[in-house]
């Protein structure tokens, strides 16, 4: 699906970032700024400024910013394409989809209408579940028995579903309403066909169990666990898969540990609900769950939209060791140089909650920086059952790791391990390179080679891959030969891989600082100043004249560029604040040009009351800059007519014409006290 850059803008332009990160972050007005405290990073007095006239957010602690788009998938984790479409439905608008076919859209409409309406059916189950925990002395016991408190039972909203067979008959007077059944609360029993749907048994899913809400990334809630209070089976039962809810892509306690996977620098994944309840209480926010199922690459993808750390702990018994085994095959895609993955086995006796309880949160905390990294866990899962003392092992291992090791994108930690692998089975690496560029890949169930995910490298470790130039997903593995079009994917936008700076951030994306204009750097030229100041204020654009346009859109390379650019998007669009002219510009020749400087004037919020003057200020300086501009071209163009003196008759009268402009000119200037700057 593409949306069309024009959409983006628009819906940037009238989008109010102050209302989207004011739901989300309690701000307070500061000047003609909002002020609050980073949601990006612990802090205790608020650095993090919201600005209305901009539309743009900026942390002074941490560099985050970014428009409302980004803080969206910033703070809910949301790709590109979740964030467009959420932020659109919130004003109203219909977000065009140029490929899809009219049937297409509808389906689509109709589908995000079904998936809002399953949400607030299953959050008015979910504030009855609560409401009956407070008279259910049973399930009270069982959480206080467990260590839980009141007020992390009510951050998880925690609740109970009576014994009954039809409780929830209370809460929805329509009982036979399909979407009961649809939302996986209701299940309909007609016998295998055998009753028609007005004769059908109907009775609720989850009967005296603790129940657990399953939020999204947003905070609505798309499902429930629930657990027995004593020893019955299932322990453990899920909502089934609905509209809304999918076991392989969902995780639970997300939505509570976003904000603690960047105080504590990474995320737990655990195997329950109690585990990440119980972490929470004792001190390890940053834990979340699988619902039931191995831990997918969706999983790992949508962990990554917020860490870069990512811990899994499991139990030390075999079927912990076959869950972790699960958990590698999930993560091997996104094992880049910059991301930490590593795999936590608890001793046999103990899940997190006994183990914290027996020895301590230190000794925990301990135990999970010692956790096992992938690039060992990954050496130990291929060389099980082989002896690498003989050749018939070493060949073994060899097959083992092959499909593990393609699975991991490319980079140092890739090259490394290649060599690894050939030093434990006794080849060296361009060997063990050309043996399995030679050979064929694995095999999938109908016997046919699986398609290799990347490129291989040849040589020691170096050469071709799509990866190998250093660009790549950070969300996901990178494809062979495969360049997709703008806004098409629901991952972040493509960047080059570097080391690691701290500086801006949009989107999920970490960009190199912006060099400020000030300091050891060169000094803004009059052309860089008239950039910023017309696209703090773009109105200002459409009051100049025919002749400083050309002159500006005249300008050589980026400049020139920039500016002709700007006054074909105040004819299509009108005017439009940074924000949204920035998003419009995002892969044009002149987007660094235009962000470097744009920095300049991110610097500060403008004082209360000082917003008129500041405007006033910003005009003036830039009919300065302008003139002293207007008055280079008008010499310029005095050294042309005088060149031309004796091959043109009019050359010096028009030499004189242009000079009489500029002497005027000059004494604007000279007047307005301006003539040096």
């Amino acid at each position: 699906m593409t949306i069309p850059a024009s959409f983006i803008q628009e819906l940037i332009a009238r989008a109010d970032v102050v209302e989207i990160v004011g739901r989300y972050v309690q701000l307070k007005k500061a000047g003609a700024n909002f002020m609050g405290l980073c949601p990006f990073h612990g802090e205790k007095s608020p650095s993090f400024s919201v600005s209305p006239t901009k539309q743009f957010y900026h942390c002074f602690g941490c560099g985050v910013h970014g428009n409302a788009i980004g803080f969206l998938m910033e703070h809910a984790g949301m790709g590109f394409v979740e964030a467009v479409h959420d932020l659109a439905g919130q004003y109203g608008l219909q977000v065009p989809e140029d490929d899809a076919s009219p049937a297409e859209r509808a389906r689509a409409a109709s589908q995000r209408q079904k998936q809002a309406t399953l949400s607030d059916v299953l959050e008015k189950a979910g504030d009855a579940y609560r409401k009956h925990l407070r008279q259910a002395p049973g399930a009270i016991e069982y959480l206080k028995g467990r260590g839980v408190s009141g007020e992390v039972a009510k951050q998880f909203g925690i609740g109970y579903a009576p014994a009954g067979w039809r409780a929830l008959a209370s809460v929805f007077p329509d009982y036979d309403d399909p979407l009961l059944a649809e939302s996986g609360l209701v299940i309909v029993n007609n016998e295998e066909g055998q009753l028609s749907e007005s004769e059908a048994k109907r009775y609720d899913r989850f009967r005296d169990r603790v129940m657990f809400p399953i939020r999204n990334v947003k905070g609505e809630c798309i499902g429930f666990g629930g657990r027995v209070l004593g020893d019955e089976k299932p322990k453990y039962l899920n909502s089934p898969e609905t509209p809304v809810f999918s076991k392989g892509r969902e995780l639970y306690g997300l939505y509570e540990a976003r904000s603690a996977f960047r105080d504590r620098g990474y995320a737990l994944v655990t195997e329950g609900y109690m585990d990440v309840v119980a972490l929470a209480q004792l001190g390890f926010p940053n834990a979340v769950a699988t619902l039931g199922t191995a831990c997918t690459t969706e999983h790992v993808q949508k962990l990554f939209r917020f860490t870069e750390s990512v811990v899994f702990s499991f139990d030390g018994d075999a079927a912990g060791r076959r869950a972790a085994r699960k958990a590698l095959d999930g993560a091997l895609p996104y094992a880049t140089d910059v991301r930490s993955i590593k795999f936590l086995f608890l001793p046999a006796e103990h899940d997190p909650d006994s183990f914290i309880r027996e020895h301590g949160a230190e000794a925990f905390a301990r135990f999970v920086a010692e956790a096992t990294p992938l690039s060992r866990f990954m050496l130990e899962a291929a060389r099980e059952g082989c002896d690498l003392t003989t050749a018939e092992g070493r060949a073994h291992m060899t097959s083992n790791v092959r499909p593990l090791w393609s699975a991991m994108p490319d980079g140092a930690l890739k090259r490394q391990l290649l060599s690894e692998i050939a030093t434990l089975v006794q080849l060296d690496a361009p060997a063990l390179s050309d043996l399995w560029a030679s050979t064929p890949g694995p095999r999938k169930a109908g016997g046919a080679p699986a398609p290799q995910r990347h490129s291989e490298p040849s040589g020691h470790g170096g050469g071709g891959g799509s990866g190998s130039d250093g660009d790549y997903y950070p969300d996901m593995p990178p494809p062979q030969d495969f360049e997709p079009p703008r806004y098409e994917s629901d991952s972040k936008p493509k960047f080059q891989q570097r080391k690691f700076t701290k500086g801006k951030r949009w989107g999920g994306k970490f960009e190199e600082p912006i060099e400020p204009l000030r300091g050891r750097g060169a000094p803004p030229s009059r052309p860089d100043v008239a950039v910023r100041l017309l696209l703090s204020n773009m109105a200002q654009w459409d009051a100049l004249s025919h002749e400083l346009h050309l002159m500006l859109c005249d300008l050589p390379g980026s400049h020139g560029a920039l500016f002709t650019w700007l006054d074909s998007q105040l004819h299509e669009h009108g005017v439009q604040p940074w924000a949204a002219l920035r998003e419009g510009m995002r892969g044009l020749d002149f987007e660094g040009l235009a962000q470097r400087l744009m920095s300049v004037s991110e610097a500060g919020p403008v004082p209360e009351g000082e917003e008129e003057q500041h405007m006033a200020d910003a005009a003036k300086e830039l009919n300065s800059v302008l003139d002293f501009m207007l008055e280079e071209l008008l010499k310029r163009q005095e050294n042309e007519a005088l060149a031309t003196v004796g091959t043109d008759p009019n050359a010096l009268e028009r030499f004189r014409t242009i000079q009489a402009r500029r002497l005027e000119l000059r004494k604007r200037l000279r007047a307005s006290g301006t003539e040096t700057a």
